[in-house]
């Protein structure tokens, strides 16, 4: 499930001026406030972060076949979202680079191309996973540093 994002003004009390109002962020699913000075930046560095992400969790997914949508929806029922327009070009790309192969199938419907890890894709899965794990851990410790 994501964060659905909820911004709001606040003042800190009835005489407060404009310089002093501040936007503050609201993570519903995390239960979670805090000040965002410019939610562009925020909004970009996100972007960032979810970028290398989604490459990890589509490769995750892949390690059976399936078809785009199935893919889709495996990956939101685990709190990862990918718009097609996402998810199709990033399908592609991994088939060029080799680590995927692809078939179409006819299965109770229309025909579907099929995606899953190829030897060369599960050899990457397991050297970006032990990476993610070992970047995670970093984090958790510089994170847990620097806090209050």
């Amino acid at each position: 499930m994501a964060c659905l994002w909820v911004l709001a003004s606040y003042r800190r009390s009835r005489k407060a001026t404009a310089s002093q109002y501040a936007a503050l962020t609201y993570c519903v699913l995390h239960s979670t406030m805090w000040c965002m000075v410019n939610t562009d930046v925020f909004g970009k560095l996100e972007l960032e972060l979810r970028r290398g992400a989604v490459v990890l969790a589509t490769l995750s997914q892949l390690q059976k076949p399936r078809y785009g949508y199935a893919l889709r929806q495996a990956l939101a029922d685990k709190g990862m979202t990918i718009e097609e327009g996402t998810l199709y070009p990033l399908l592609r790309r991994l088939e060029t680079q080799g680590v995927l192969t692809s078939e179409w199938k006819i299965e109770d419907g229309p025909p579907r191309r099929y995606y899953a890890l190829n030897a060369d894709g599960r050899i990457l899965l397991k050297r970006l996973a032990e990476c993610w794990q070992g970047m995670n851990e970093t984090m958790e410790q510089l994170l847990k540093e620097d806090s209050p």
